[in-house]
């Protein structure tokens, strides 16, 4: 039989027929290369990258944010002005900024920082802002009627209000961050876990897809878990008065 025909043969061969990329590589194989991956340390390598970018951008994205959101407490008009100016950079894809970022910033982190951050602003400014407009007046005015300063106003009955709100957005934004930072990788880097999740589907390498796929799971849950325990430290005071809340209920 001609080699050509064998050849044929073998690639239509029911070997082949009906099974999924994933299916090519034994178990003990998809196993051995997941360890050596994490093992050598190239996964550390690009996450740290990863989760520096999504942190950086999501710092300068999350805190401006929220101060753009509490500044406008008190100027409603220029609040409806900056509130439409918002929802169109809201409606802006990000990955369309990506090239524009690239230009102004270079291929390095500052690009991915700076996508990460244009996501992050939106997400904690509305979510702020809406924890801003549910503060009830009345308590406002009887704080003003005791004689309390803006500065105290803010302190002690806007913020502890806003909290619940902006965590909430944190929350949100987390998962943001991180497939923001991990968008930028995949267009153009050679460092973070973007990287090696476009190699291994070039090389369609799907243990090296889910190996990536894995590490950014992981990091989403421990920065989820951390903000988690920041809400509850902060909001300490409302567990503390639970039991009053139910003892009053009661009575």
């Amino acid at each position: 039989m001609p080699a050509g025909s064998g050849a044929g043969s073998r690639l239509a061969g029911p070997e082949l027929d009906g099974r999924s990329l994933l299916g090519q590589f034994p178990r003990a194989r998809r196993n051995q290369a997941l360890g050596h991956a994490g093992g050598n340390g190239d996964l550390w390598f690009h996450g740290r990258f990863t989760v520096g970018e999504a942190l950086g951008g999501f710092l300068l994205g999350a805190v401006p944010g929220c101060l753009v959101a509490m500044m406008l407490r008190r100027h409603p008009l220029l609040g409806a002005a900056v509130e439409t100016v918002a929802a169109v950079g809201y409606a802006v894809p990000k990955t369309a900024l990506v090239p524009l970022f690239i230009l102004w910033l270079g291929v390095g982190p500052g690009a991915k920082v700076a996508l990460v951050a244009s996501a992050i602003f939106f997400i904690v400014f509305y979510s702020t802002l809406r924890g801003v407009r549910a503060i009830d007046e009345r308590l406002l005015l009887s704080a003003r009627v005791f004689g309390a300063s803006e500065g105290q106003l803010l302190r002690l009955v806007v913020w502890p209000a806003v909290v619940p709100y902006v965590f909430g957005g944190l929350r949100v934004a987390v998962p943001y961050a991180i497939a923001g930072a991990i968008v930028g990788e995949i267009i153009s880097s050679n460092r973070g876990l973007g990287y090696p999740a476009q190699y291994g589907a070039m090389d369609f390498d799907t243990t090296l897809i889910f190996a990536a796929l894995a590490s950014v799971m992981v990091i989403v849950l421990l920065l989820n878990g951390a903000l988690l325990l920041v809400q509850q430290r902060l909001l300490r005071w409302q567990s503390d008065q639970s039991p009053l809340a139910e003892h009053a209920a009661g009575a």
